[in-house]
């Protein structure tokens, strides 16, 4: 009897949660925070407090299924062996689409945050070099994209850290603009209902945490591993969603309010309290490094 084709294990836990967390982005708020800001009166870290706790039972659901079933499959290989072959089948399918589109939205985003800074290059331009260069870094190996992964994660979470230094400095020396504890509370206009839809927005920040399962037959050790990365990534973005965005709603110069009323400030209304509150050369900074991640 012939063993079945298997793909050649490499991945350290470390390059999981590296991988992990590169597919999240530590800086993955950003890109949402003023719509999360004008929904639900400035509760922004409320809603990532409650994502967090959600998604830790998807997180926790998908490391057990990776211990039982260590196969590349991911999720189409769990409902096949759960549930059965149809329900695999559609699974596979649907979770193929989610692999197609997110990249695509991604390499858009990056696009348009280039423009941004360089307007005078089209958008479509820089996506289209983002589309090169990470298929690039596909075709040239896994080992090879985990360790560029690596680098831009760094460079993501530095940034990162210098925002949140940035921050504190700011409430230390001036004071936040709103109370201590409204990142929590919100500034008067919060719901319940408010806070409930804006938390079906807040999840999209941990897209991607889920594909660490894809390379369950690619990595080093046990089967344990693939689990383990996935809940220690979940449990640092969660940390670190909360914290930048309960720094960036006590130092925001911007009214939720005023959010609400103005849609299209929602989009960059993190780069623009960041420039506002603390320096236009860190706003561009962010913008840079969200784009690349």
């Amino acid at each position: 009897m012939t063993t079945p084709p298997r793909l050649r294990p490499t991945l350290s836990r470390r390059e999981l949660i590296a991988y992990g967390l590169l597919f999240i982005g530590p800086l993955a708020p950003v890109g949402v925070f003023g719509v999360l800001e004008a929904r639900t009166g400035g509760a922004v870290a409320l809603v990532y407090v409650l994502a967090t706790i959600g998604m830790a039972f998807t997180a926790w659901s998908y490391a057990e299924m990776s211990r039982v079933v260590p196969h590349a499959g991911s999720v189409f290989a769990y409902a096949r062996e759960g549930i059965g072959g149809a329900a695999g089948f559609f699974a596979g399918w649907l979770a193929l689409l989610d692999y197609l589109l997110i990249p695509s939205v991604a390499l858009l985003f990056t696009g348009i945050a280039m423009h941004a800074l360089v307007p005078s290059v089209p958008a479509w331009v820089f996506t289209l070099v983002a589309f090169a260069l990470t298929t690039a870094l596909n075709l040239a190996g896994v080992s090879l994209a985990a360790r560029v992964g690596t680098i831009v994660l760094v460079a993501e979470i530095i940034v990162l850290l210098v925002f949140i230094a940035a921050a504190i400095v700011v409430l230390v020396t001036d004071g936040p603009t709103r109370g201590w504890l409204s990142p929590l509370t919100g500034t008067g206009t919060t719901t319940l209902s408010a806070v409930v839809g804006a938390v079906s927005v807040a999840v999209l920040s941990y897209l991607g945490f889920d594909a660490i399962a894809s390379f369950a037959e690619e990595t080093v050790g046990d089967s344990r591993e693939v689990g383990r990365a996935i809940l220690f990534c979940l449990a640092v973005s969660g940390v670190l969603f909360v914290i930048q965005t309960w720094l960036a709603s006590l130092i925001s110069p911007i009214d939720p309010a005023v959010l609400a009323s103005h849609p299209e400030r929602q989009g960059t209304a993190f780069y623009d309290l960041t420039r506002l509150a603390i320096a236009p050369w860190l706003a561009t900074v962010l913008a840079l490094t969200k784009a690349i991640g």
